[in-house]
């Protein structure tokens, strides 16, 4: 009789085979609000969404720090969390800085002598 041994092939999550291996979904979830945060983050939407990307993020990284799971994507997440809070943040103080440049000009007859007085105010004259 010839027994055939089968070969599986090498799990590499370290596991035992036929066994799932762990996964961080907090991870997964915080690196997709992330980096959606900082794709939307000149958008006001972007910095709440910011906020609640790094709050996940930096709750993925203390439970990879336990399971050992998930930590690339949760450091991924904190990151990118934090420059879309920077560039929201720079987004409103520009916002506020030309607001307060061309406030003169939010009453105009026309389109023309909006953009014309817009002009003339950024450009300091």
């Amino acid at each position: 009789m010839n027994a055939q041994v089968i070969e599986t092939p090498p799990n590499h999550t370290g596991a035992a085979p036929g066994v799932m291996a762990p996964k961080n979904g907090l991870a997964t979830a915080s690196m997709a609000v992330g980096i959606t945060g900082l794709l939307i983050s000149p958008v006001f939407v972007g910095g709440p969404l910011a906020v609640i990307g790094l709050v996940l993020g930096l709750a993925a990284l203390m439970t990879a720090g336990r399971t050992g799971v998930g930590r690339g994507r949760a450091v991924t997440a904190v990151v990118t969390s934090s420059l879309a809070i920077v560039v929201s943040g720079l987004a409103v103080v520009l916002l506020l800085w030309y607001a307060n440049r061309t406030q003169e000009c939010y009453r105009p007859d026309s389109l023309h002598q909006y953009a014309q007085c817009v002009r003339l105010h950024l450009d300091g004259n």
